[in-house]
């Protein structure tokens, strides 16, 4: 079956890079797996050989058929029709599952968005493919942060695994993929910062709305104040998850 253009399917073929996969997820049968975008099912044959429970979430119609009957005899595999970003929690049996997934690249930043800020959705551990520059941009070190990579580190512990080909998809995709692991996903760094989720993003959003602006200029930040004005010359870009802690502790003590 052809891929669809306009749901951004690119379907990955090379069974070593599936095992990765797997590997990387440390997949057991213990294991309740969230598989979004299944395609033909190549991962989803691998996932339902170890874990307990596999739930394959797609979103194209013409597969569904496909996919029921090549695990129609697989009893802990569940094929369901619709969108991951609609997917509803209750049809998880365990709700401490992993997610596993290949998502088309257009709808990462809400895919990671639903998946790590909403606690009724927020996975144990996740391992995702997503485009080359993006995981890059996750990773990316201080100095040149993001909404993006800030977003991901709050929620918990980004790692690339390794690179993958566009080459290694059927049909190739313009660019290069990348396998990243998200580990110990929970909202401990507000918890323990004692700061309100939906206060930080908003402090963030503001930021990075003129991120070439200094925070002095985006947030009003003080030019008197010894622990702020440092900030205040500095650019949204340049400051790294603890430091937006204490700015947001600031505005939160307001």
């Amino acid at each position: 079956m052809r891929a669809k253009k306009r749901l951004g399917q690119n379907f990955l073929k090379n069974k070593r890079i599936l095992e990765e996969i797997i590997r990387v997820g440390e997949v057991s049968k213990k294991d309740v797996i969230l598989e979004a975008g299944p395609g033909h099912g190549e991962l989803t044959e691998l996932l339902a050989r170890r874990a307990k429970k596999v739930i394959a979430v797609e979103k194209d119609r013409d597969l569904i058929p496909l996919l029921q009957e090549k695990f129609s005899k697989n009893k802990n595999v569940e094929i369901c029709k619709g969108d991951i970003l609609e997917f509803n929690s209750n049809k998880l049996p365990d709700k401490n599952y992993k997610l596993i997934a290949n998502i088309p690249y257009y709808i990462t930043s809400r895919f990671l968005r639903l998946f790590l800020s909403q606690t009724k959705f927020r996975p144990k551990l996740a391992v995702l493919m997503v485009q080359k520059e993006v995981a890059e941009r996750i990773l990316v070190k201080d100095g040149k942060e993001s909404l993006l990579s800030l977003s991901v580190k709050a929620y918990g512990k980004p790692e690339i695994i390794r690179s993958v080909n566009k080459k290694f998809f059927s049909p190739p995709p313009k660019v290069d993929s990348a396998i990243i692991k998200i580990s110990e996903i929970s909202d401990k760094f507000f918890r323990e910062n004692r700061i309100s989720e939906k206060k930080f993003f908003e402090i963030l959003r503001k930021a990075f709305q003129q991120k070439r602006k200094m925070l002095r200029h985006s947030l009003k930040l003080p030019k008197s104040d010894f622990g702020m004005s440092d900030f205040g010359m500095r650019r949204p870009e340049e400051l790294s998850l603890e430091d937006w802690a204490e700015i947001s502790l600031y505005f939160i003590g307001d």
